[in-house]
């Protein structure tokens, strides 16, 4: 494509600001510090089979080297290496299947840092695993707080979204412009409970009630959510608001089965706990117009996140969801910090990352907390557009509100020990 090298650079320079936040552009010289085998590896862990592969999955691999390469047309000569290489693996949402690839990365192929890792136990996992270690982890897909909470530690940074930001904006709103009485419907596992915990506290908070909740089978294999639903419209009192805490492919089926039954008409809207660009492709805007959601990042929001879009899309044949997107910055982030330091030993990038203000991409007014190593940004409060207001393919999306980075996510907890 004639525009990658213009744009790259571009989009890289614009994306890039850690360096000189970190103490300047290039690896430091006269010292004993340097690179483990003159190279870096990057490890992307995730979903590539299941209910997480449209939303992340082998994309991921494709921003992450996306960012390899901006990152070695900014620095050429001066990169601290130009061997930059990436170790995948799919962890199939198993706890125990990301543990020991987790293990295999760090031990068998020399990986330096693991990104992204959805589903919250398997996520968990893998902390456990950096923590012991002694290596970087940048978790990108998963949502638990107990990331920045009991389950934190100096290595993993946990970089995108959360539970709390998710409910904080459409747990909020909608119960304050929806209806006050929810039932709340989660896959009943890490990610999901922490979501059904958080969303509760938030429609209280805002003077709601959740009046049923039910825990679903995990993966659910059967994609059945009819007991559930139905149950809905049978309840005292009668809930106003459809809570679905699923994401992925389990979010597509339970939409299905919310229009198949015609619970709108029956006066039970829908808030979609999270949501992916690649959710409301498969579903269509028509299935889901009018839902309002919490995003961490827009396709479409602005000439720069456009312009990465036009790129991925260019490489992959599809629009980046936020997954995408944040992939591509923590990469560059870590080889940014990398460059600055002249080492990827572990504990001189974690020195080199806590505490900086970064404006990328993905981050807007982003800043990487030294107390618990959230990394907070502008979210958005979305809208789906009507099928009448869709301009374009993947154009599905208006942002109604940006909610400021401090607002965005939860204060440092005290359950977090660094």
């Amino acid at each position: 494509m004639d525009m990658r090298r213009s744009v790259g650079v571009a989009a890289a320079s614009a994306t890039v600001l850690l360096a000189a936040g970190c103490g300047g552009g290039g690896p430091q010289s006269g010292g004993d510090q340097k690179l483990t085998g003159d190279k870096i590896v990057l490890g992307v862990l995730n979903d590539q089979s299941g209910a997480y592969s449209e939303l992340s999955g082998k994309n991921s691999v494709k921003a992450v080297e996306m960012a390899i390469a901006d990152f070695k047309a900014k620095h050429g000569d001066q990169a601290v290496t130009k061997d930059i290489t990436v170790e995948t693996a799919d962890h199939q949402n198993k706890p125990d299947v990301a543990n020991a690839k987790a293990q295999e990365m760090y031990d068998r192929k020399a990986v330096d840092l693991i990104l992204d890792v959805p589903t919250s136990s398997a996520a968990l996992k893998v902390a456990d695993v950096a923590k012991e270690k002694k290596k970087l982890y940048f978790n990108i897909g998963a949502a638990t707080t107990d990331l920045t909470g009991k389950s934190c530690n100096k290595y993993t940074f946990h970089y995108a979204y959360d539970t709390y930001m998710l409910a904080n904006g459409t747990g909020k709103t909608t119960t304050e412009q929806v209806g006050k009485n929810w039932y709340i419907l989660y896959p009943n596992y890490a990610f999901g409970q922490d979501m059904e915990k958080s969303f509760s506290t938030a429609i209280t908070a805002a003077g709601g009630t959740v009046v049923g909740k039910d825990g679903a089978p995990f993966p659910n294999t059967s994609g059945d959510y009819s007991s559930f639903l139905l149950k809905a419209s049978t309840m005292n009192p009668k809930p106003q608001v459809l809570g679905t805490m699923q994401a992925g492919a389990e979010l597509v089926n339970v939409v299905k089965q919310y229009n198949e039954f015609k619970l709108r008409e029956k006066g039970i809207g829908l808030a979609v706990g999270l949501m992916f660009i690649s959710d409301i492709h498969s579903l269509t805007p028509a299935a889901l117009a009018g839902t309002t959601y919490t995003d961490a990042w827009y396709w479409n929001f602005d000439q720069q996140n456009r312009e990465f879009a036009d790129r991925f899309q260019k490489e992959t044949g599809t629009r980046p969801s936020f997954a995408h997107a944040a992939n591509y910055s923590a990469a560059t982030q870590y080889l940014e910090a990398v460059q600055a330091a002249g080492t990827d030993e572990a504990d001189t990038v974690v020195k080199g990352l806590e505490g900086k203000s970064v404006n990328d991409v993905f981050l807007r007014n982003g800043k990487i907390r030294a107390e618990d190593h959230r990394v907070i940004h502008d979210a958005y409060l979305a809208q789906v557009k009507p099928q009448a207001e869709v301009a374009e393919p993947w154009d599905y999306v208006k942002v109604l509100k940006t909610i400021p980075a401090a607002e965005a996510f939860r204060a440092p907890s005290p359950d977090c020990k660094l």
